[in-house]
Parts: C-alpha cells; structure tokens; sequence
C-alpha cells in the first residue's frame, strides 16, 4: 500500500523567530520535507494560498473533567474543541473523580485518552498530604508532571502539611506544577466579606477575596522552597503583577529554557489567556461566568502579565480550561463554581492580540509551542522540523470567527467570549500527521497519541 503523504503548499510558516514562504511534506505522521516542493507529487496537497501555517499549540494545564464530572465535560469532546482552535497537544489535571492519586488511576485516564483523545496527551500525577509513595513511582519520561494545589481544590488534593511540601519538593522525579493561592489568606477574606455583604456582594468580589496578596504569599513560598531544595517547579496561572518579580529572564537555547549565565531555568511560570483578556471591570458583564481561581484582578495586572510574557520572566501560555454547565456557573456568587471554558478559542484571543500590535506572532508561536515544548522537554514536538510530529494548524488572518453559541464544541455549550468576533480563523489542524478537523469538519478515523518526555 502506497503511504499516504501530505503536501501543504505556499505557506507563509511561522517557526523559530521568523516566517518564511515555503512548503511542508508531512509522510507516516512526521514533518518529512520543508523547502520548496511544488514538484513534489503526493497523495493530498493542500494549496495554503499564503495562509499562515503554525506548530500545534501544547496547553499545559487543562481539566477535562473525565472520570466522574462527565456532566460537564469528557476527553473526546474537550479535545475536539481543542482541535478546532489549533491546540493539537494537551496536559490535563488530576482533579477529577476520583482524584488521580495513584499510578493505576492515573493510568486510567490514558486508557481513557487512547480510545476518546482527538488530540495528544498527556496527565499529570496529583500529590496529596498523604500519597507520596505514589508521586515518587510516576515515570518523568511518561509523565508531564506532578500538580500540587498550595491552594483550594477539588476533593483531597489541598497540600498544605510543611513536611509533605519539603519532602516533594526535594524527591519529585519530575517538574512539579503548582495552583498558589494562600489557602489561610483566601479562607479568612471570604469569611470576612461574606459577613460584610451576605449575598448582595459587589460585582468585582471575586477580585478582592482572592486578591494580589493571597497568589503573592503563596507563590513566594513555592519558588522560596524550590530554591531551598532545587526543585524543577512550574508555577502555574500567574494572575498578578506582583508575583511577575519573582521570576527571572529566561532563554530557549537548544531546546532548553536558560538563566543569562547559562544554568537551566528550574523555576517557570505560566500566564493564562482570561487573565491577558479579562480585567476586574468585566465582572459587571459576566459575573459569576468569569469567576475562577485565581481570580481575574484589577486592570494593571494584565498588562504587567503581558510585559512579564515579552520580556520573558513568564514562559508559556495556556488556557486553565475547566468547564462548568450553565446552570452551576449560574448559582449566586458563593456557590458559582470557578472555571471557564477556554480551549477552543486561546489561540485566536492571541492573534487577536497580534492584530492589536500588542505582541508579534513569532511571539505567540514561542509561547504556546515553543517553550512548551522546552520547558516540559517534550519529545519531538512544538516546532515545524524535519523528523519531528507533524503537529500543525493552517491559520486564515483575513477570515473571522464569530463566537455563537452553535459554533462551540465544549460539552458545556458556552463561552466567555460569546459575541466576541475573532480576526482569525483555523481552517486545518493536523495531528501527529493526521489531518483531524478541516473547515469545520472533524475527522476522527486516528486518535492523537500519548506525549513522550526527554528526562
């Protein structure tokens, strides 16, 4: 049988710090051929027609809610709506139910992905005050990471004994990404405002119950103790510009993330794109759907969050996509569940910005593949390389998407930038190869496959 090949011709390619013209041979799942090909005969040619052609986007921290809040969301259809927005590559959390504290449920979820994932995946391992026998087996080649929550979550997943934190910190096989919000901080703020307003709360409550000091104490702690013991730590959802200070310049060079005096970078951090696109001011609109944790915070912020992006303090960008249906978001402010469905649309919100001037697209490329791809060591994607996985979404800068309710894959059926009119479109997003969602068209025959790790 004659193997199956795809050329993409007269791309405008978005790679590495620059963009060019040229043409992309993709052949058994891997990017075989860039350069000028038009005499290459193959089984598919897609004409781009000078569109621009872009390495998947690898979103580091997702929660895709299966096993058991299959209500609101599944694998398979989380990763559909991730496809349609040019992410080919996903880490998703271990806060589901039951909350993934053990190698064998944590092995479950990739069972999972392997018959669902239209994208590629990968889990994280969750800690807990009580199962560190279990984080200290997780295979760092197999495995993105190890999630502690120094801050509110789901179920038993609060790590918040000093003892368990030292002994983590020190032992991780691997990157451990951490949610930092001081729990004592954020508990003590809501008592005293709840007896302040009852539930007549003003409309940006959020912003100052888990405001700038509680992400401040706790991220501190965090990049503190991982220098005490030399963790490899990732600091997840910065939503401050306080906390941008803590963190130091850092460079891709080879395929690493590294300090001016060439040592490795073994503290980074990750911005949210609701915390780039939101303000405090938006809660008049959106209430309780913008709700999540951390919370978006007052105006400067996201501005002191972007230039911490561009001048690299912060490394990578991402979504914290956590759906909720419509009727829990809908709950009065103190039982509002916090999350926002955000996959589908994180990389048309950055296009968006480019548009804006605000940032260049070889920037936007950086941020979502790149240094991903770097800072978590993932083998052979996040770049557009001859051998690597053809990981790649085709983008139209003069299409629109107009975000409708009718137009969303979620399960949860809405989205915070409903009525929002994008100046962007995907029209192609290939997966490991495989040509998986065409102009609003999915093609689901291949499932992505489990992310591997150089470590």
């Amino acid at each position: 049988m004659a193997t199956k090949t795809t050329l993409i011709t007269n791309t405008r390619l978005v790679n590495e710090g620059s963009i060019r013209e040229t043409d992309v041979l993709i052949q058994n799942g891997r990017i075989a051929r860039i350069g000028d090909l038009q005499h290459v005969v193959a089984d598919r040619v897609i004409d781009a027609q000078g569109r621009y052609l872009l390495p998947g986007v690898i979103d580091d921290q997702v929660h895709f809610r299966e096993p058991g809040l299959t209500h609101k969301a599944t694998i398979a259809t989380e990763a559909r709506a991730a496809v349609a927005g040019g992410t080919t590559s996903f880490m998703e959390m271990p806060n589901t139910v039951p909350n993934a504290l053990t190698q064998r449920l944590l092995e479950d979820k990739y069972e999972i992905a392997a018959q669902t994932s239209l994208a590629n995946y990968s889990f994280y391992m969750g800690a807990s005050n009580d199962n560190y026998d279990e984080v200290m087996r997780t295979d760092p080649q197999r495995v993105c990471g190890i999630k502690i929550f120094m801050g509110s979550s789901t179920g038993n997943m609060l790590v918040d004994a000093q003892s368990v934190l030292e002994k983590l910190f020190a032992d991780a096989p691997c990157l451990i990404a951490t949610h930092c919000e001081d729990e004592p901080t954020v508990r003590q703020r809501m008592e005293f405002f709840r007896d302040k307003y009852g539930d007549e709360v003003p409309y940006d409550i959020h912003a100052i119950v888990r405001n700038e000091d509680a992400c401040l104490k706790s991220s501190g702690f965090a990049v503190e103790l991982a220098r005490k013991k030399g963790t490899r730590l990732h600091i997840l959802h910065i939503s401050t510009g306080v906390e941008t200070g803590l963190f130091e310049i850092g460079h891709r060079v080879d395929g690493k993330i590294l300090l001016s005096d060439g040592s490795p970078k073994l503290i980074t951090a990750e911005a949210c794109v609701h915390h780039l696109w939101f303000d405090a001011e938006d809660y008049r609109e959106w209430g309780t759907k913008i709700k999540c944790n951390p919370s978006i915070k007052a105006l400067p912020n996201k501005d002191d969050i972007l230039k911490a992006l561009l001048d690299d303090r912060i490394d990578v960008i991402a979504t914290d996509h956590a759906p909720h249906t419509a009727e829990e978001k809908a709950q009065p402010y103190w039982q509002a569940p916090s999350g926002l469905p955000l996959v589908q649309h994180s990389l048309h919100v950055m296009l968006e910005f480019v548009r804006q001037g605000k940032v260049p697209l070889e920037r936007v490329v950086e941020k979502m593949s790149h240094a991903v791809a770097d800072c978590f060591q993932i083998q052979e994607r996040g770049y557009i390389r001859e051998g690597y996985h053809a990981d790649l979404v085709l983008v139209d800068m003069q299409q629109t998407t107009e975000v409708l309710p009718e137009s969303l894959y979620a399960k949860c059926g809405w989205s915070p930038f409903e009525g929002t009119t994008f100046h962007s479109r995907v029209t192609h997003t290939f997966v490991s190869g495989h040509l998986a969602y065409e102009a609003g068209t999915f093609h689901e025959s291949v499932k992505g496959q489990r992310m591997l790790f150089n470590r």
